[in-house]
């Protein structure tokens, strides 16, 4: 199944990568970070469904992402989906999810990119939410390194609930730093393992992206429960001389998220949303730094 997925993506980098960058400004930043060969997680925010069309537009390599099975009902997005690289879970769980969670390890262990979203469906209000231990599960499985990635702009490309985006405007991709989990990999069921290199992919996406860091799952109207432990607070980088904003790092509690639970399904739960448009004001960035052009 993951082989299968993603058989037209370079002839869709060909085609759509121009009328991108004519409809919208892409810039990406910190390309350099993403490993030339091997298996490696690209782990991004999630703003817009559009999100899963540009970065892997942007990537110099090809990328598989885990998707809801449902889209596999809808006519629009049957065969397109699949064919861009996406891999579907059954979110009922059992063998198809199994199925379909090892189909994601074997894109890794072939020494290809697999793309997923740790908080697990798009933020509806605009903060960056918990991270599901999911993909710190795959990366452990495969000694895969994380690469944390910001996308910034495109929830006004496409805001919630909207189906037709709008042209013009920017969007910027960051990608961080790996994070590497060759050190864990005698501890791979350990829920606090798990936890620790979750929220450390959490604060290096909150740091690229700009956002306030929430401890609550993006799919849940309640508060996370109480850490075992007292949480820390760690400042997130601001430009002077607006003040620094602060993210909440969770503590390594016990979460016994899985991978499968990174595609659960989002509501309206009717909050206010920031564009993540304004971390573009906020944290300006120099054009004269070479950024790579998508």
């Amino acid at each position: 199944m993951g082989r299968d997925a993603g058989q037209i993506q370079t002839v869709a980098r060909a085609v759509l990568g121009p009328a991108f960058r004519l409809l919208w400004k892409v810039t990406t930043e910190g390309l350099e970070h993403v490993p030339a060969t091997g298996g490696v997680i690209i782990a991004p925010n999630h703003v817009a469904a559009i999100d899963s069309f540009f970065v892997p537009l942007v990537l110099p390599r090809r990328i598989t992402y885990v998707g809801k099975a449902e889209y596999l009902d809808d006519w629009k997005t049957k065969y397109l989906f699949p064919a861009m690289g996406m891999i579907p879970i059954d979110r009922s769980g059992g063998s198809a999810s199994a199925a379909a969670l090892d189909a994601a390890a074997g894109v890794l262990e072939r020494g290809e990119l697999f793309g997923i979203y740790p908080e697990g469906t798009r933020t509806r209000d605009g903060k960056l939410h918990r991270g599901h231990t999911g993909v710190a599960r795959l990366a452990l499985r495969t000694n895969s390194p994380i690469v944390p990635t910001a996308v910034i702009g495109t929830d006004l490309v496409q805001p919630v609930d909207s189906t037709i985006p709008k042209f013009f405007q920017r969007v910027h991709i960051r990608f961080g730093r790996p994070v590497e989990v060759e050190r864990y990999l005698d501890r791979p069921d350990d829920r606090m393992v798990l936890r620790q290199i979750t929220d450390e992919v959490m604060f290096e996406i909150a740091a690229l992206s700009g956002q306030e860091y929430v401890d609550t799952y993006a799919t849940s109207s309640t508060p996370a429960a109480a850490p075992d432990r007292e949480q820390v607070v760690v400042p997130a980088p601001a430009p002077a001389p607006a003040p620094a904003e602060t993210v909440v790092v969770a503590s390594a509690a016990a979460d016994p998220a899985d991978v499968a639970a990174v595609v659960a399904e989002h509501g309206d739960d009717g909050v206010a949303r920031k564009s993540s448009t304004a971390v573009l004001q906020s944290r300006p960035f120099d054009l004269d730094l070479e950024l790579a052009s998508a």
